[in-house]
């Protein structure tokens, strides 16, 4: 069975949206350096529906990218769970229509599944008891408010299972 890892940039206040507190390459070389260790460990980017969106119109156009998540993105498979969208326009691309489709995807052969980002699906992947792993960048930030990676009454305890500190002060926090 595949791991489903959650990936996500966090506040020290616990947000994980984005906003004026993160870009993809604010953590400096060594957090990128980090992030390509993950996704040599995956061949699966799981998304919502919003967020692969946003990231199809972004990234595909990004042709001077030097941090290698456009290149990284345009050949990994994505799996993005929706029950509106039709056609992906960005291969690889497969469309899953809820979590069951999510667990059979756990089921088959390949490497890590990775989500990143997708707010409204990574709170469903967490009640739905379908994420074997956490890694956490946690930046330097307070921001105070905006949405966070656990919602009041998503209580759990998670094994600590490694620790990166980064020269800018991130942080890489992994869990069980």
């Amino acid at each position: 069975m595949r791991d489903l890892i959650v990936t996500q940039n966090i506040t020290v206040d616990g947000v994980i949206e984005a906003g004026d507190w993160f870009g993809p390459a604010d953590g400096g070389p060594d957090v990128l350096e980090a992030v390509r260790e993950q996704s040599a460990r995956a061949n699966a980017f799981l998304t919502g529906r919003q967020t692969f969106e946003d990231m199809r119109e972004f990234w595909p156009k990004q042709t001077d990218d030097t941090t290698g998540v456009a290149a990284y993105l345009d050949q990994v498979h994505k799996y993005v769970v929706s029950t509106t969208l039709q056609v992906p326009g960005w291969e690889p691309t497969t469309i899953l229509r809820g979590l069951d489709d999510v667990r059979q995807l756990k089921k088959s052969d390949g490497r890590d599944i990775v989500c990143t980002g997708s707010i409204q699906l990574t709170h469903q992947l967490i009640a739905a008891d379908l994420v074997d792993e956490y890694r956490l960048f946690v930046y330097p930030t307070v921001v105070g408010s905006g949405r966070r990676l656990f919602t009041e009454g998503a209580g759990r305890s998670l094994r600590l299972t490694g620790s990166r500190a980064f020269a800018g002060g991130v942080v890489l926090l992994t869990y069980r």
